[in-house]
């Protein structure tokens, strides 16, 4: 079994992975953290390299080994060029990547398992044809020569490990949740969009969702009977320019036995160009969920770990789940109230209250603070997304992501902390 060593930062020692096991921390040694991950290079261009990296989009503990952990990557490297991207790795698959904390304090990795679809082939994470889940991005190789799509595609975004050994993966094209067998290979595809792998569907007013602003966060209840999800900024209902409301994101519910969907509403901080990234559970109702924006830390980013409940919160599906504005209040889409508009309607988001700030804690120094996972006993463990290493030049073309910090490229961390 090959020992590879993740970047890791333990700022409190990890004490439980659910509220009823608890983690005696004697089991564990954390005397060698932190640590670095020695990633290799995928590939290089203009002299820049590619670092086989990315794990860190989502992540979530193993749900009854301790010490055991899964992160996902994205879509894969990638700039943003003309109507769309440049996919600069076109045939890297999305991959989770399970791994342990070893008794000597290091960090195994167990394995990496590729995302499939249902024939067992390797995904891309190219985007989605018309009609399967596009958000209208065209996809582009290195030197600017458009690419195909792929009908099984997928940008994950965060993923959760199930009491049988699958995943569900959320995902921001679609946007869609994708129940994938322990082996990678995809089982069924829920969607507000008519993706033929089953009945079950989510609201059809998700798919206004904003290009590469889709299903950003997933959990399970601890009960195991329900994901929960977060869209991760202001969705476009009706449409652009009509959505105004900057801070008014949702959270989705799937019930995995009946296919019941229903929506609550999440009040941001930062508005439409924050992002609310992750979701990991503490109870039934009580969860922590990820607000950040794109700057980093050391250079005033916000990243914040808000609790919330959902128990007093309105369910604002409405009674037409084919409606693809969704509800309205005196014949609006919710994007286009205001706050006090939807409180004179009668209903009421999920409160917050705020858990931790990362950033006035520890000195949280990357921009994409994007996994999280409660690990009981008011400890969370927190993850980054390293972009593969780059980030856009400006022109579509990948340079070095610098932490501005330490002057290293950014790279794939592990933080356990302290919260309220």
């Amino acid at each position: 079994m090959k020992k590879i060593l993740l970047s890791v930062v333990m700022l409190a020692a990890v004490t439980a992975c659910k509220d009823d096991e608890t983690i005696n921390n004697q089991d564990l040694n954390y005397s060698k953290l932190p640590q670095e991950f020695p990633f290799s290079t995928m590939s290089t261009l203009n002299g820049v390299g590619i670092i086989n990296g990315g794990f860190g989009s989502g992540a979530a503990a193993h749900p009854s080994r301790k010490g055991e952990f899964y992160v996902i990557t994205d879509r894969g490297p990638n700039t943003d060029y003309l109507s769309g991207k440049k996919f600069l790795t076109p045939s890297f698959t999305p991959t989770i990547m399970h791994f342990k904390i070893n008794a000597d304090g290091n960090i195994e990795v167990i394995k990496y398992i590729k995302l499939k679809n249902p024939s067992g082939q390797p995904i891309t994470g190219l985007p989605n044809p018309a009609g399967m889940g596009s958000t209208g991005e065209v996809a582009y190789d290195a030197n600017g020569n458009i690419l195909g799509t792929d009908n099984y595609g997928l940008d994950s975004e965060s993923i959760v490990a199930a009491a049988d050994g699958t995943f569900w993966v959320s995902d921001e094209y679609g946007p869609h949740i994708v129940h994938y067998s322990a082996e990678g290979v995809e089982l069924e595809r829920i969607s507000p969009i008519g993706v033929n792998t089953g009945t079950r569907k989510l609201p059809a007013v998700l798919a206004k969702r904003r290009a590469n602003r889709g299903m950003e966060g997933l959990c399970i209840t601890p009960d195991g009977k329900t994901l929960v999800g977060t869209i991760q900024s202001m969705m476009y209902v009706p449409n652009k320019n009509a959505a105004t409301n900057k801070t008014l994101t949702r959270i989705v519910t799937f019930d995995l036995a009946t296919g019941q969907t229903k929506q609550f509403l999440y009040q941001q901080d930062g508005g439409a160009s924050d992002s609310v990234c992750d979701i990991t559970a503490i109870s039934n109702t009580e969860f922590l969920v990820i607000e950040r924006d794109g700057n980093f830390g050391s250079q005033g980013g916000i990243k914040k770990v808000y609790k919330i409940n959902m128990a007093g919160a309105s369910d604002v599906n409405g009674s037409d789940l084919a409606a693809v504005d969704g509800m309205k209040i005196n014949g609006k889409a919710l994007e286009q109230c205001t706050w006090s508009e939807i409180s004179a309607a009668g209903i009421q988001s999920v409160s917050k209250t705020l858990a931790v700030d990362l950033v006035a804690k520890t000195g949280y120094e990357h921009d994409k603070f994007e996994g999280l996972i409660y690990l009981g006993n008011n400890k969370i463990a927190v993850f980054n997304d390293d972009d593969f290493g780059i980030v856009d030049d400006g022109n579509g073309n990948p340079k070095a992501k610098i932490l501005p910090k330490t002057g290293k490229v950014d790279k794939g961390t592990m933080y356990v902390i302290d919260i309220q």
